[in-house]
């Protein structure tokens, strides 16, 4: 299992719009990918924007994204990336 821990760089946290493009970011990996607090907390589909948002992620917070699938490592790392430096969108490279 590929795991990234990654504290969310949104001042908001990942709410609505960062929540929106995490989310379309997650589905276009391809790759089944989960996503949950650090310290336990429940992991949910990260291309589903209910389980996003239900995760309540603050600005600063740790998050742990993880998959078991081909070519996670690359799709960890370029998601950690997204949500470390708030980007608003996913760069075409790393």
């Amino acid at each position: 299992m590929a795991e990234r821990r990654v504290n969310v760089g949104w001042a908001e946290g990942l709410h609505a719009r960062p929540a929106s493009i995490f989310v379309r970011a997650a589905t276009a990996a391809g790759i089944p990918v989960t996503i949950a607090k650090a310290g336990g907390g429940t992991a949910v589909n990260a291309a589903s924007m209910l389980g996003v948002l239900g995760l309540g992620a603050q600005g600063g917070e740790e998050i742990v994204l993880a998959s078991d699938a081909d070519g996670a490592e690359a799709a960890l790392d370029r998601l950690a990336k997204l949500v470390a430096e708030g980007l608003e969108e996913l760069p075409e490279t790393v």
